[in-house]
């Protein structure tokens, strides 16, 4: 660090450059730009295997809005486009990573105010406003995040610009330093470092930091196309991805014709005496259907045909050696599935995309209204049935903004708003609606999850006052424990339990319990892990991708092991993500 500081010191007679609007407006598009090239890199830190609003996609996105009207002014003002890109990315926040950098460029718009251009030390003063406002709204923050990036990115940027002010100096130091945090990370968190990983939030920022260090210092913009992945290694997996066939998901091909109706691949273990070549089972593949490929190394052979004669194939392959593993696809059902579920998604962004633009600000009419945020008809349905005015749509893997939220508060007619975001990553952003609010009151409920936020609508007392009834509705929070089933989103370890990428994986209030093969034996055996003496009322609320035989069946399951002692209903919520979701009071 002395090397720094007195290079610094040789270079602070310099002159240099001040950081204005324009260069301000220019670095922030740059850094929206960089971060949206790797999102997918950043959404891969994610170690937990339940489907999410991947920090990589809900922090490009909140700064996309940023980006967006930034776009829009030609100001040469700093304060200003610094208050601009605050005031986008405040709404456009989603997930707690997305809020936590909204508030940390809102802390820096702080500091920027009435500022046409700043050198390295008045930036830095703004930067440090930004890390005490995003550390403030967290009620416990935990190092080894995105907090600790941005603040040891402030300390070694304070030190730079006390030695140089200029901000080419300063903001290469800040991001040298936010970088050697990111590192640091998974020494703070031991489940960063159990999974191999650092803090994806702190990764998200430094790669918005390198696009503006890119203008800043040289002058270019990042472009936001996505970061080209290496070639894979050459070999056997290497032939078959060449291909371009052998792994192709039948059933997504809508424009395609599909001449035979069994996608079928299987891996031979060659015969060690006796080897016939490849090339002979490639050529009757040829005469049973389309689309054949055939590769080989030392010990198997791999293949990959479309056919209406799948027993054919495999007779043929057991003339070669063993059959290892084989998998037969019908592809025209799954075709037939793909195109209904594609139908049925259209259907449901058009009716939301309809809806929100129904949305209209109204005048405070009536004393107290209800806003919530889900996914699925049946649950949008029951929430309605329960009094609230106005469903977001969203949830896991689908975190709305908070101008989402404020849209729909302000489309309730009502003098105070109760909110429920119903899901842990969503709490922060509901929570920065309140500022933006100023004809009503807004009381967010810190619902985590689907039944927490009904149990809250069932405790309201319409006769009690509000603070009474906020008391009341989160006090009930803690008389619901939520159970989950759904698949994992990626390859995992949690303790001795290895998980793998679509694995059937039940939860606890949060915490994975175990996987199954299928999803009703997994919600059986997480309600007998959930019901103690105590039950009194479980709801078994099931969604996408489970037939009502297969939740009745659940629920009779269920009941048996409960022995009739507990009250169970069952409802049909068409959530996506959780084939179900268990309510137990």
């Amino acid at each position: 660090m002395c090397g720094i500081i007195d290079m610094l010191i040789l270079l602070s007679e310099e002159v240099y450059d001040m950081l204005n609007g324009s260069s301000f407006r220019n670095a922030l598009i740059s850094g929206a730009n960089n971060i949206t090239a790797h999102k997918s890199e950043i959404n891969a830190l994610n170690i937990f295997p339940v489907p999410d609003g991947d920090t990589g996609t809900n922090m490009s996105m909140t700064i996309e809005s940023a980006s967006a009207a930034l776009s829009e002014t030609e100001s040469q003002s700093i304060a200003e486009n610094a208050g601009i890109a605050a005031s986008a990315m405040l709404k456009g926040a989603r997930g707690n990573s997305g809020v936590i950098l909204s508030l940390l460029f809102r802390g820096i718009a702080n500091g920027l105010k009435d500022k046409t251009e700043v050198d390295g030390k008045a930036f830095i003063s703004a930067f440090h406003v930004g890390v005490e406002t995003a550390y403030k709204a967290v009620m416990n923050p935990t190092e080894g995040t995105i907090l600790t990036v941005a603040r040891m990115a402030f300390d070694a940027g304070r030190s730079a610009a006390e030695v140089d002010p200029d901000p080419v100096v300063v903001f290469g130091v800040i991001c040298s330093a936010a970088h050697d945090a990111l590192e640091k990370t998974p020494e703070m968190l031991p489940v960063l470092k159990k999974a191999g990983v650092v803090d994806a939030g702190g990764k998200g920022l430094c790669m918005i930091l390198d696009g503006m260090l890119s203008v800043i210092r040289d002058g270019e913009m990042i472009s936001p196309e996505p970061v080209e992945e290496e070639e894979p290694a050459p070999g056997i997996e290497a032939q078959i991805a060449a291909s371009g066939e052998f792994f192709r998901n039948a059933a997504a091909e809508f424009d395609s014709e599909i001449n035979f109706t069994y996608c079928t691949e299987f891996i031979i273990g060659k015969e060690k005496d006796g080897e016939k070549p490849a090339e002979e089972l490639r050529a009757f593949l040829e005469t049973l259907g389309d689309c054949v490929v055939v590769a080989e190394d030392e010990d198997i052979i791999k293949v990959h045909v479309h056919t209406e004669n799948p027993g054919k194939a495999l007779e043929e392959a057991l003339t070669y050696g063993q059959l290892l593993t084989v998998k037969i696809e019908n592809m025209k059902e799954q075709h037939r599935k793909a195109a209904e579920k594609y139908a049925k998604e259209q259907a449901a962004a058009e009716a939301a995309k309809k809806k929100k633009e129904e949305l209209r600000p109204v005048s405070p009419e009536k004393e107290t209204g209800f806003v919530a945020v889900a996914s699925g008809e049946g649950l949008v349905s029951l929430f309605g049935e329960l009094g609230c005015d106005h469903v977001v749509s969203g949830g896991q893997s689908m975190n709305p903004s908070t101008e989402d939220i404020y849209e729909a508060v302000m489309a309730t007619p009502a003098r105070t708003v109760f909110v429920l975001p119903n899901n842990k990553n969503i709490i922060l952003a509901a929570e920065q609606v309140i500022p933006l609010v100023e004809d009503r009151e807004v009381i967010i409920i810190p619902s985590r999850t689907i039944p927490q936020g009904l149990v809250a609508m069932l405790s309201y007392a319409p006769d009690s006052t509000n603070e009474l009834n906020r008391e009341y509705m989160i006090s009930s929070l803690a008389n619901v424990s939520t159970g989950q089933v759904t698949y994992a989103a990626r390859n995992s370890e949690f303790g001795l339990t290895k998980i793998k990428e679509g694995d059937i994986i039940a939860l606890n209030n949060g915490k994975l319990t175990g996987k199954e093969k299928d999803p009703v034996k997994a919600v059986v055996k997480l309600a007998k892990e959930m019901i103690s003496r105590d039950t009194t009322y479980v709801s078994l609320i099931y969604g996408e991708g489970i037939t009502e035989d297969q939740a009745n069946a659940a629920m009779e399951a269920i009941e048996a092991k409960t022995g009739g002692n507990v009250e169970i209903s069952l409802v049909d919520g068409g959530q996506p993500i959780y084939y179900f979701i268990l309510s137990v009071e």
